[in-house]
């Protein structure tokens, strides 16, 4: 009697995120795909659990995670590190180019230029998390567990070189890869890499994000309402002044076509989306300043 064929593993569930609870953080950036895409995901919150069972290869998978964001995939595998997983899910959320989608489905020169495709839009994404940590570092220069009031003086001298130095270095940067990707008003938009939305516009759109208008209004006055945000809410008059420069405009308006976007726009009026609070991305009057 011939042997029944070989089945493919079945998925067990939706992909899981975990993450802290009470806090946008890392966590954001893989949400915002997973709500741009409309693909399911469920999240895990818990904070008695959290470390246990990421740490917990039995719990998670081999090899250990170090710490949260993890996304739990279907197969039951788990993947750790936020550029890595939006590395993964990117070409299953349509998230990586229109050559990147295509990775695992086809072969030669083709499937070259999808993976090549696919690492440049991760490069951006992980020059994303470059600046993350850098506006982090802002409000604890010196250590993660001592109290922001414990190295404020610290705090003000490196916030002065990120303000000066290091954020019109970044925004610069984004400035350069939109004026010269040739390809990025073919839809009528402003993208990163190509004519598509990407992990990488994600990522950008993530890190200059919204706030609500009345949270704006408070901060600062007059300024138009729908700017930058992860840094607007740390930084309101610092952005406030780079943006009136002109300098950055592109980084502006691949802000607002995200914001716009189907999936994005929802998830943003749907009240889901969390308030920053004391994680990455904090306001301190006394750090924010117009150079």
């Amino acid at each position: 009697m011939a042997e029944e064929p070989a089945t493919k593993k079945q998925k067990t569930e939706d992909y899981v995120l975990y993450y802290w609870p009470g806090l946008p953080g890392r966590g954001e950036f893989v949400r915002l795909a997973f709500e741009y895409s409309g693909v399911p995901y469920t999240e895990n919150l818990n904070p008695a659990t959290l470390i246990p069972t990421l740490t917990t290869p039995s719990k998670s998978s081999h090899p250990p995670h170090f710490a949260p964001p993890a996304l739990k995939l279907p197969s039951g595998r788990f993947i750790s590190q936020t550029g890595a997983i939006l590395n993964h899910v990117a070409p299953k959320l349509g998230l990586a180019g229109e050559k990147g989608n295509k990775v695992g489905k086809t072969t030669g020169a083709e499937w070259e230029e999808a993976e090549e495709e696919r690492s440049a839009i991760n490069q951006l994404v992980l020059t994303c998390m470059d600046l993350t940590l850098e506006i982090h570092d802002t409000h604890h220069p010196v250590a993660i567990d001592k109290y922001y009031e414990d190295q404020l003086s610290q705090a003000k001298d490196r916030t002065a070189s990120f303000r000066s130095l290091r954020l019109p270095k970044f925004f610069a940067h984004f400035q350069n890869v939109l004026a010269t990707n040739t390809e990025k008003h073919k839809n009528g938009g402003t993208y990163l890499i190509g004519s598509t939305t990407t992990t990488a516009d994600l990522a950008l759109f993530q890190v200059c994000s919204t706030i609500t208008p009345s949270t704006f209004a408070r901060l600062i006055k007059g300024f138009v309402e729908q700017v930058v945000d992860g840094l607007l809410f740390a930084f309101p008059k610092r952005v406030a002044a780079l943006k009136a420069t002109g300098d950055y405009d592109n980084v502006f308006e691949l802000y607002e076509r995200v914001k716009n976007e189907k999936g994005i726009k929802e998830y943003i009026a749907s009240g889901r989306r969390q308030k920053y609070a004391n994680g990455i991305w904090r306001h301190y009057e006394e750090l924010d300043g117009d150079e």
